[in-house]
């Protein structure tokens, strides 16, 4: 019998959604005990940015000494300068990961600079993190295209990729931030990437804005990526970006897909819905996903159908 795959789900709700939906910090710190207790190990759990532009995530210090520490618990954040990264290191962060776009009007208008900048920036921030216990990494996000631009393929990671590994930045996330894949682009972007560095340093990220979310899932494992972000109840937003669809990838959705795929994720699914269910209903911020809606695919005989015409 074969040994069994395993994949590493990230949670990343607790900054992707409250980034959009201002929620106290109790409400936040509920969230991830209730996720952790889930199985869920590994969380990006706030953003170190401008409170004035992102109020939601504006507790990120409070939130981080609020989270109770479990064996095996890793604790990310995103960054946007080396102020955010000697925050998130003060904080007690695992991981930070820089906002950095393809997408050169996005950036632009999210951050005032551009992408030529930004890359500066990071190199600033590389060097002041190799004297600190935490793991700078970066993502590119609008990886596969969007908003402002067309699809991107492996050509057009080339440049961009090298420039990171010139810095020293090895560890990537690339963001589908638009929806644009799906598995084809998939596979060219991610075998440009792990050209370049090993598996266990790239991680995946889909917002499912176009539906094609979960095709990507086990095509990731395939080709040997472990680590995906996912988005409890497909929940997320920008909060410059009014009704745009900034959701992640449905954690429980793809939970169930994995797991029935015979992917161990090592995540309980029911403690998981309702985890999901209790975020729509205590924060009533918008939630996606069909699991937490139709109840997981049964492993044992159900009730007798209840049927009339």
């Amino acid at each position: 019998m074969s040994e069994r795959r395993a994949a590493r789900i990230r949670e990343i709700a607790p900054r992707l959604t409250f980034q959009d939906h201002v929620v106290p910090t109790e409400v936040k710190a509920e969230l991830v005990r209730r996720l952790v207790d889930a199985g869920i190990r590994a969380f990006e759990l706030s953003s170190f940015v401008r409170p004035d532009l992102i109020p939601g995530l504006a507790d990120a210090e409070k939130v981080f000494a609020t989270v109770p520490r479990v064996p095996g618990l890793r604790l990310g954040c995103c960054v946007g300068n080396l102020r955010g990264l000697a925050r998130a290191i003060d904080a007690g962060a695992d991981s930070a990961s820089f906002l950095l776009s393809a997408d050169e009007a996005f950036a632009r208008a999210n951050i005032g600079r551009s992408t030529v900048d930004s890359l500066a920036e990071l190199e600033r921030m590389a060097a002041y993190a190799a004297g600190h216990d935490i793991v700078l990494g970066t993502y590119v996000i609008f990886a596969w295209g969007g908003p402002t631009g067309p699809a991107r393929g492996g050509e057009d990671l080339g440049p961009l990729a090298d420039r990171l590994l010139d810095i020293g930045v090895d560890h990537w996330i690339l963001a589908d931030s638009s929806g644009y894949a799906a598995p084809p682009q998939i596979r060219e972007l991610v075998t440009a990437a792990l050209a370049r560095i090993p598996a266990e340093n790239l991680t995946v990220q889909i917002h499912d804005a176009r539906g094609m979310g979960l095709a990507a899932l086990l095509l990731l494992l395939d080709l040997g990526v472990r680590n995906i972000d996912t988005a409890l109840a497909g929940s997320g937003g920008h909060p410059a970006m009014p009704g745009t669809r900034g959701g992640g990838v449905c954690t429980e959705d793809a939970v169930q897909l994995l797991e029935l795929s015979g992917v161990d994720t090592g995540i309980d699914l029911p403690r998981l819905i309702d985890s999901a269910n209790w975020l729509a209903t205590e924060t009533g911020v918008p939630c996606q996903g069909f699991v937490r809606h139709t109840g997981p695919v049964p492993d044992r005989p159900g009730q007798s159908l209840a049927f009339r015409w």
